[in-house]
């Protein structure tokens, strides 16, 4: 993940940046690709924000535009919708929304979101569902700076056409179709592709490698070389083909987790030292919160940041405490994560982050072996500005491993429950979300 802190795109209803200009350069860059790729549809059908975002409006992207692509039949590719968004990157180049860029530096967020649905017998439009999925991605990337990069993930937890189908969860990858990367004359953009995926398939990337399993995806019938979307889908590429799940295993086995860190619903921290407590800040009221959630669907993804990296983003001032002990609480979906950190990342000698999504709290968990850290075998817990660091010896990361495994059927646990570690001073409990 990385995150822009030089501009803020919260902008009073009705008061751009600066007086916009009717010329829109990077929109026309964008236009001219899609067109060399489209030659026969200069004028697509196209989802228009009605208030732009730089206005009041609650959309951030200004267009999503839909094409019909007749796919590849000697690569297996079927005939699909492509979606493509503009607006995570530069259109107008005059500060309403965007930081002002120029060559050789990204353009807005310096990326666009594209999308590949099958197309279904007899379909003459374009389901128009794609673009709500899009506009929600496009608000979790302004309201958090965090970019999504090929090999990220989002857990969406409910199908992506509000249906009943088995694709519920998201992966990102790249767009074979579009360029790596277009310059334009406000900036770099490339292109990530959003693909639909299962629940089994979202657990395999977290558990090993996000951008392995996008590879995998590709070699299969399911997605081909193009990963497109078939929300009809009923079964994993795991359950289709056997070797991919034996691929999937061994990953996990030799390599663990590169999964380093999630952005989740809720982490709470309590310590008690006489009448003394530390607890997550949040940054809003209550009702701010509670607007989040209803504006912004719960997302987990991947997130790029070093414990060094943390202490510069999230350490806003250099007062440090260690704590006697601690008590952590996890929502269940933040939770179930719990044996991919031990046991993916802290026991194959590497750290693992929860970061809040309601606030810049973040708890980071690290093996003796990671460096450049607050924390030390004598001073297990650390908390520094925002920032709490714990480290896990040797004997308590297997004892934890054991103990999570339960979590890795999150529907079967009795909740809230209640892990303890009393010779460690250490107490973690998973709530209902």
């Amino acid at each position: 993940m990385r995150e822009r802190e030089e501009f803020c795109r919260s902008f009073p209803p009705g008061q751009p940046a600066q007086p916009p200009t009717t010329r829109a350069p990077g929109l026309d860059a964008l236009h001219s690709l899609c067109k060399e790729i489209y030659p026969e549809q200069s004028n697509p059908l196209t989802v228009t924000a009605v208030v732009k975002y730089w206005l009041g409006g609650p959309d951030p992207l200004d267009y999503i535009s839909m094409y019909e692509n007749p796919g590849c039949p000697e690569l297996g590719v079927p005939p699909h919708w492509h979606y493509i968004s503009l607006g995570l990157s530069d259109l107008h180049g005059d500060g309403r929304i965007h930081p002002k860029s120029g060559p050789g530096r990204p353009s807005g967020f310096g990326f666009e979101l594209t999308f590949r649905l099958v197309r279904e017998r007899n379909e003459m439009t374009p389901p128009t569902w794609p673009a709500n999925v899009m506009q929600q991605l496009a608000k979790y990337v302004f309201n958090s700076g965090n970019m999504l990069m090929p090999g990220d993930h989002v857990s969406w937890h409910a199908p992506l056409d509000n249906g009943n189908g088995r694709i519920t969860q998201i992966l990102m990858g790249r767009d074979p179709q579009l360029p790596t990367s277009i310059y334009t004359p406000h900036g770099d953009v490339s292109f990530v592709q959003i693909i639909g995926v299962t629940s089994e398939e979202l657990q395999a990337a977290q558990h090993w490698n996000g951008l392995g399993l996008v590879s995998l995806l590709k070699t299969s019938h399911t997605c081909g070389s193009w990963l497109v979307t078939d929300m009809r889908r009923t079964r994993s590429i795991m359950e289709d083909e056997p070797s991919i799940a034996e691929k999937i295993q061994s990953g996990i086995e030799k390599e663990g987790s590169n999964l380093s860190g999630v952005s989740a619903k809720w982490v709470q921290v309590n310590y008690d030292r006489s009448t003394e407590r530390y607890r997550e800040k949040r940054n809003e009221s209550d009702e701010d919160d509670e607007e989040v959630e209803e504006d912004i669907k719960p997302i987990i993804k991947s997130e790029r940041l070093s414990p060094c990296e943390l202490d510069s983003s999230l350490s806003h001032d250099s007062f440090v405490r260690v704590l006697p002990g601690l008590h952590l609480t996890f929502n269940l979906e933040a939770g179930s994560l719990l044996p991919l950190a031990i046991k993916g990342r802290v026991m194959h000698g590497r750290h693992f982050t929860f970061k809040s999504i309601l606030s810049n709290t973040a708890v980071t968990i690290v093996a003796p072996t990671v460096t450049g850290t607050l924390v030390s075998r004598e001073k297990p817990y650390v908390v520094q500005g925002p920032w709490l660091q714990v480290l896990l010896p040797e004997d308590l990361s297997e004892r934890m491993a054991q103990e999570f495994q339960i979590l890795n059927s999150p529907n079967e646990v009795q909740l809230p429950k209640t892990f303890s570690w009393p010779e460690h001073k250490l107490v973690i409990t998973v709530v209902n979300d």
